[in-house]
């Protein structure tokens, strides 16, 4: 037998799943989204005799000690005819909810770091913020031979966000990306 390496029970039963499942308070189909199991696996852990291993061990452990983290992780309602995703690579870093008629932001951060986060340190940008975070995303207003790069992107002026709706805000040197969603 190996020696263990970590202060982690080696093994769950049903009653473990579904207490965790209860003080999280969550369904088993929103259980087994956290888990990245289906639901069928939920119901069968929860009613089952046999002792339950693998990563789930780990995960109810945390989720015991930190009962407050999957709320952080969760992706709130659209608020807004328009969402953003900012992502690092297939990270969700930052989730941007704009009313463009109202010239409102909402946003969610789901990093605690800031060079990732799309606003920085700056937890309620105002429209102004956001217009200059597309900005940010896309080639320069005083772009050398501006009309050409609009041209190839086969857009008629300078706007950010059909810039990044054709280009998902890509740049040279960096992993972060923009998806829309409206």
């Amino acid at each position: 037998m190996t020696p263990r390496m970590y202060a982690l029970p080696e093994e769950l039963n049903g009653n473990d799943i579904k207490e965790i499942r209860k003080t999280l308070n969550l369904t088993q189909a929103e259980f087994s989204h956290l888990v990245h199991v289906s639901k069928k696996t939920v119901e069968r852990w929860e009613t089952g005799e046999k002792a339950i291993t693998g990563p789930i061990v780990t995960l109810v452990h945390i989720f015991k000690e930190q009962p407050q983290w999957p709320k952080h992780l969760r992706i709130p309602d659209k608020t807004a005819p328009m969402r953003l995703w900012y992502m690092h690579k297939e990270d969700i870093c930052t989730i941007i909810d704009v009313d463009e008629r109202a010239r409102q932001v909402a946003v969610y951060n789901f990093t605690a770091k800031p060079m990732f986060q799309a606003f920085g340190r700056v937890e309620q940008p105002d429209f102004a913020q956001y217009e200059e975070f597309l900005e940010s995303r896309c080639f320069p207003r005083s772009r050398d031979k501006l009309k050409l790069e609009l041209k190839r992107l086969d857009l008629p002026f300078y706007d950010p966000l059909m810039i990044i709706a054709k280009t998902e805000g890509r740049m040279a040197e960096d992993d972060f990306w923009i998806r829309i969603e409206r």
